[in-house]
């Protein structure tokens, strides 16, 4: 039976119970009318608790976390191989902040199964099953409660779909269904959630840079990614974040040149250290 059927029929089995009410005994109605009460009261307490985690504010009319935007959050983007990981280990190293990688064992294990080794094999096939994961565990590190005063974020939901997602499509591995179903999700996400970022660093490496850097870091995943592959996404966080031409930037840009060797990048990172932790000053 579809939805609007059962309403109806509900509706209509309603309306006839109110003209004409069934006779109905003292003793019967009592305990009947409890139980209504008994579920409305659980299902009040129920939606308290969600307040207690969860507030909705009507100015954004967006879900919104409690307390939430009084702490400073900071997404690192870039290329494979940019030098993120280097730059959250520095930091977390060196200040009072909340660090979360990206939650690649959780790609790479599905109760049992690689969907980041099967993506790469086949995107094609399993693109739709790995970025659907991937929005997933983004948003459910953008929704966790933050435990530091500034949390730094390997990439965002946003790059998970404006970068991989669009370049899946883009290079004619993913069907557009399966693109349309993403991207509906997405808009629904970033239309009814509020995912706070002040401040996107962008580690702004070469291609062939990265290329390098990746074969001497010899993930397995990684082994068969070509050249081709790191200059279209490269391609397009400049045209997001550099250029912006193409989607919406969530937050200011600080660009920083990731080409140098690891002394001269931990010297940057100390030198826009300020910039980075001051973020709602940038």
């Amino acid at each position: 039976m579809s939805f609007n059927c059962f309403c109806i029929r509900n509706m209509r089995r309603f309306a006839t119970w109110i003209s004409s009410p069934p006779a109905v005994s003292s003793s019967r109605l009592m305990p009947a009318i409890c139980n209504r009460f008994a579920d409305k009261s659980a299902a009040v307490r129920r939606t308290r608790a969600f307040s207690n985690h969860f507030s909705t504010e009507r100015v954004s009319r967006k879900l919104v976390r409690n307390g939430e935007e009084k702490k400073l959050v900071v997404c690192i983007e870039g290329n494979i191989a940019s030098g993120k990981t280097t730059c959250l280990e520095y930091f977390s190293k060196t200040s009072n902040i909340e660090v979360l990688t990206e939650p690649i064992c959780k790609w790479r294990n599905v109760r049992g199964h690689n969907p980041l080794a099967l993506m790469y094999q086949d995107p094609t096939r399993w693109g739709i099953t790995l970025q659907t994961y991937v929005q997933l565990t983004m948003l459910d590190r953008h929704l966790s409660t933050i435990s530091a005063p500034v949390r730094m974020m390997e990439r965002s939901i946003f790059s998970a779909k404006y970068i991989f997602v669009e370049n899946l499509y883009r290079s004619r591995k993913m069907p557009e269904v399966d693109f349309v179903v993403l991207s509906e999700w997405f808009e629904w996400i970033t239309e009814n959630i509020a995912i706070p970022v002040d401040l996107i660093v962008y580690l702004q490496s070469s291609p062939e840079i990265c290329h390098a850097r990746l074969k001497e870091r010899c993930r397995e995943e990684e082994k068969i990614i070509p050249l081709e592959y790191l200059e279209a996404i490269h391609q397009l966080y400049e045209d997001w974040l550099i250029k912006k031409t193409s989607f919406i930037i969530p937050a200011p840009v600080l660009v920083i040149s990731a080409d140098s060797d690891l002394p001269t990048m931990l010297h940057q990172y100390e030198e826009n250290r300020g910039k980075i932790l001051g973020a709602r000053n940038f």
